[in-house]
């Protein structure tokens, strides 16, 4: 028998066998687990809130059990009887971003809703959280077991009559798909038409987007909107605050342009009335704001001269579990990557082996590592520009505190916005004019780090704002994990 004709009948045994485990040990509907992560820096612990039993299961049936070996935390289950690892998942969260403030770092404990989806079990389960140690080893930090025929689970119908499901671009069954439900947030019920046209435009993008354009008939997205009471979200540094479905806001962490929502058993309930493998929250302002964090959710404005490359950007971290590739902006926490240790994430590095670096069947032949770029007028450049923009913003939301006139904060806002584009078409044209523009390499500063940590390529969308491609490394990274749920 020829080697090829092999190992296509050692695929389809596995395909069978995992089909088989999905029939033994789940039903075909989904589990949500909500429940509480408190703590600070140094003390955390978890207690369940409540479970839901609801809709079908929308991810794959075959790939159970998480290969990636990203994020901070996993969710493992273990079926009660037979002790098997029936399904898991890494993640990173709110909490775990909080435990690296500063407040947290002052022994400020503080409470964040989290929720685990898995698929319905047929039997009692054991369900587990752990987290990574300083040199990422995971360890247990709660246990509970769960027995699906409870009567505390709570058997929920999530649709709403004043929820609207809009179907962008749906193109298969769940089981073989990549599920995006993208759920609005900001938008009134004057702003319906507005809500559609926005899916529309940001489903187009990711369609034509490498690599997702090669799984256009493997991605579903849906749009999901419970209308708000008022347009907008809360601008706390401007003193504005908004009546919103999701409660989004701007300042989160006390970073001007980092937006989250700490409200996400409502994000949870709009996103049940459609099939989601991943979340995207989508807010109906102009001001440049965005998040990601890994298998919870991304944040992005729809109305900033940047509306795409957040989208793209800000996904790259929710779905993919991709790093910041920049390192000359401010951030909401501290010590994210550390020198000695090789982050999880798929497109940084800290060369602490440079013969077995991650993306090495991927290095332009020829090049060294780590590999020399036009660096120093770079930073210069980009930190000058990093000080200026903080003043820009908060004169921004001075003049909204103050209340201001209408044309005040108009021409604040553009100045901002012009001296924004400016700095961004610089970078641009200095980093296609350096030597290795376009090659595959291992170029320091990455991870908010300027020393010390390396990225794969001198440009990414994970690394500068405007109109570009992700990298090579990026791209891959993402294909892989798009073919864990369609494959």
């Amino acid at each position: 028998m020829k080697f090829a004709a092999k190992i296509l009948i050692a695929f389809l045994f596995l395909s069978l066998i995992q089909a088989q485990s999905f029939e033994k040990y789940f039903h075909d509907s989904t589990m949500r687990i909500d429940y509480h992560h408190t703590g600070d820096k140094t003390s955390e612990w978890v207690s369940v809130d409540k479970i839901y039993k609801y809709g079908t299961w929308a991810g794959s049936k075959k790939n159970l059990t998480d290969k990636f070996n990203n994020g901070r935390f996993y969710i493992k289950v273990y079926d009660a009887a037979d002790k098997s690892l029936i399904y898991s998942k890494g993640f990173d969260s709110y909490f775990g971003e909080y435990q690296m403030s500063g407040p947290a770092a002052k022994g400020i404990k503080k409470a964040f809703h989290e929720t685990a989806l898995i698929p319905y079990p047929k039997n009692k389960v054991k369900f587990v959280v752990e987290k990574r140690d300083d040199k990422k080893e995971l360890y247990k930090i709660f246990e509970t077991e769960i027995d699906p025929s409870s009567i505390d689970i709570i058997r929920m119908n999530f649709e709403e009559k004043d929820i609207l499901v809009y179907k962008s671009h749906v193109s298969g069954n769940p089981h073989t798909s990549m599920d995006l439900a993208i759920i609005g947030d900001g938008y009134s019920s004057n702003d319906v038409e507005k809500f559609k046209s926005d899916i529309d435009r940001f489903t187009k993008l990711m369609l034509k987007t490498e690599p997702y354009v090669h799984f256009q008939d493997k991605i579903n997205i849906y749009g999901v909107l419970k209308p708000s009471s008022e347009s907008g979200i809360d601008e706390p540094r401007a003193d504005i605050y908004q009546n919103t479905s999701l409660s989004s806001t701007f300042n989160s962490m006390g970073s001007e342009r980092y937006l989250l929502t700490e409200d996400n058993k409502a994000l949870r309930d709009v996103a049940a009335n459609v099939p989601y493998d991943a979340v995207a929250i989508m807010v109906n302002h102009h001001r440049y704001g965005g998040g990601g964090i890994y298998n919870f959710y991304c944040t992005f404005t729809t109305d900033n001269q940047f509306a795409d490359y957040l989208f793209l950007h800000e996904f790259g971290h929710s779905f993919t579990g991709l790093a910041d590739e920049y390192y000359t902006s401010s951030t909401a926490y501290n010590e994210m990557f550390k020198l000695d240790i090789e982050p999880l994430e798929p497109n940084i590095t800290a060369l602490l082996d440079k013969d077995n670096l991650k993306w090495k069947k991927l290095v332009t032949k020829g090049l060294s590592l780590p590999t020399k770029w036009e660096k120093e007028a770079y930073d210069k450049k980009s930190y000058e520009w990093t000080k200026e923009r903080a003043k820009l913003n908060s004169k921004v939301a001075e003049l909204k505190r103050n209340k201001a006139s209408k044309e005040e904060i108009e021409a604040a806002e553009k100045l901002y916005a012009e001296k924004d584009a400016e700095n961004s078409k610089w970078v641009d044209e200095y980093l296609q004019n350096c030597k290795h523009f376009g090659k595959v390499g291992a170029f320091e500063g990455a991870g908010y780090l300027q020393f010390g940590m390396y990225r794969p390529e001198l440009d990414c969308i994970m690394f500068s704002k405007g109109v570009k491609p992700f990298c090579k490394v990026c791209q891959s990274a993402i294909a892989k994990v798009i073919k864990s749920y369609t494959e």
